[in-house]
């Protein structure tokens, strides 16, 4: 089973999952880009699945830091080297119901999330400047499809003479149209986690030093 949902606070995300797991299904998958997580029939349980926030460079690192949860009796159900969101249930009984040894650790995900999102941005933002200043996307013809067309006199043409020209150039609109929609959304969606991460970081560490 596949489901949409958009998280910018790592506990509700957790309460979600692990209502999910009540009701029969368990995270095996979950794509960043398009917040789309994805299950598996499980038999209803009661399960406590948290979340960290990493990136590693090095396979070898990232299969330290899993070995690490397992020998702490936590087993990972998804997230890749490099995908940054990591989901581990716990399965040692007698072992601690959280990941994180103290809240300084655990509001540390927040920041780190909020790192990423800012650096993601300082790449995205130049790029979609760039092809702003070289005609290669035009950010408002989502409101004028045609203007995505960049054929000369193509909409004076008629006949067969429009049709291959139209079609000729119809895979090439529809990939401007993409990168229209597709990196302001892009860039959208890393302002809020930014802003977002950064707000639960603050107050996440404000509640520790108080």
């Amino acid at each position: 089973m596949k489901k949409w949902m958009f998280f910018t606070n790592f506990e509700k995300e957790e309460k979600w999952l692990n209502e999910m797991a009540k009701q029969g299904y368990q995270i095996i998958k979950k794509s960043f880009y398009s917040n789309m997580y994805e299950f598996k029939t499980i038999e209803p349980e009661n399960s406590i699945i948290k979340i960290d926030y990493r990136k590693f460079n090095k396979m070898e690192e990232y299969k330290n830091y899993l070995t690490l949860f397992e020998d702490s009796g936590w087993e990972h159900l998804a997230g890749i080297k490099k995908s940054g969101y990591q989901y581990f249930k716990k399965v040692d009984i007698s072992g601690s119901d959280d990941i994180f040894s103290d809240v300084a650790s655990k509001a540390g995900r927040y920041k780190r999330l909020s790192d990423m999102s800012i650096t993601q941005l300082s790449f995205l933002l130049p790029i979609f400047a760039i092809l702003i200043a070289t005609d290669l996307i035009e950010p408002l013809a989502i409101l004028n499809p045609k203007g995505l067309y960049y054929t000369p006199g193509l909409w004076e043409r008629s006949g067969g003479d429009f049709t291959r020209a139209f079609l000729f150039e119809t895979p090439f609109a529809l990939f401007r149209g993409f990168l229209v929609a597709l990196i302001p959304v892009t860039i959208v969606m890393y302002f809020v986690f930014a802003i977002k991460a950064s707000s639960e970081y603050k107050k996440s560490i404000n509640r520790w030093l108080h």
